[in-house]
């Protein structure tokens, strides 16, 4: 990601942190408009184009996203004021802020939970993964089959993040683009995402207390996301960000044999 990615998106953030009245409709409209964006090269180029003067771009969201509530279209517009890096990374960041929306619109879900569990499904169900991830079927059949999957399991914001990302993978893994809208929902409400694995479930009390020492250690609220891995064989492994944190006994006798062929 460019410097210029960098500050475009903070910027765009903000603005939409600031903006009044943020609901699904807008999350759902943020989404179309990246997809529009992302499938077609000359409205891409001509919102990105730095060349271009501010009026025109924002003249080119009018004519296009003229339908969409003025809420949208005013978000639309602040993050084509901004400088991207490149066509692709203006796509990204509207369709990021699709995903900040939903966060917004439903602030008592447990969205970032929820995506994870749908993540665990996918990686143990690969027929599923193939579903969802293959170039062959329409888009809209493959957010329709997840709609039903999630159907009444999940909050809405959950569902429509989900929904509208296989509508437009960019050739991303299905996985990878849920690993991506974890991150984002997290940095929204100012979180930080600990994925833990153990060969045992956690009880409360431990999930409390390892809670706890994370977010002490890293200076804000982590959340926790548990995978059971018998691989683990005892203790934990704990990733957050590209921190490692690898208590676990396999990591130990790993660590035994290297030293012993060494």
């Amino acid at each position: 990601m460019g410097s210029a990615t960098t500050q475009a998106l903070a910027a765009s953030a903000q603005a939409l942190a600031a903006a009044s009245g943020v609901s699904l409709d807008t999350a759902r409209e943020l989404f179309a408009a990246a997809r529009a964006v992302g499938e077609s090269s000359q409205l891409s180029g001509a919102l990105a184009d730095p060349s271009a003067t501010l009026a025109a771009r924002q003249n080119v969201v009018g004519a296009v996203f003229g339908g969409f509530s003025q809420n949208t279209q005013d978000i639309v517009r602040t993050a084509v004021a901004e400088r991207w890096s490149s066509a692709d990374d203006l796509v990204d960041g509207i369709e990021e802020l699709a995903i900040r929306a939903a966060a917004i619109a439903e602030p008592d879900a447990d969205v970032e939970g929820e995506l994870f569990g749908f993540s665990r499904v996918i990686a143990a169900n690969s027929e599923l993964e193939l579903a969802l991830g293959s170039r062959l079927g329409g888009e809209d059949a493959k957010a329709a089959l997840v709609e039903r999957l999630l159907a009444g399991g999940v909050s809405a914001a959950t569902a429509l993040i989900v929904s509208s990302l296989v509508r437009q993978p960019r050739e991303r893994r299905v996985r990878q683009l849920l690993t991506r809208a974890i991150r984002i929902v997290s940095s929204q409400r100012d979180r930080l995402v600990a994925t833990v694995h153990t060969a045992t479930a956690l009880s409360d009390a431990q999930r409390t207390r390892l809670s706890d020492a994370l977010s002490r250690r890293y200076g804000g609220t982590v959340t926790l996301n548990v995978v059971i891995d018998p691989a683990v064989v005892g203790g934990l492994r704990v990733q957050i960000a590209d921190d490692v944190i690898d208590g676990s006994i396999s990591a130990r006798l790993a660590d035994l044999r290297q030293k012993l062929a060494g």
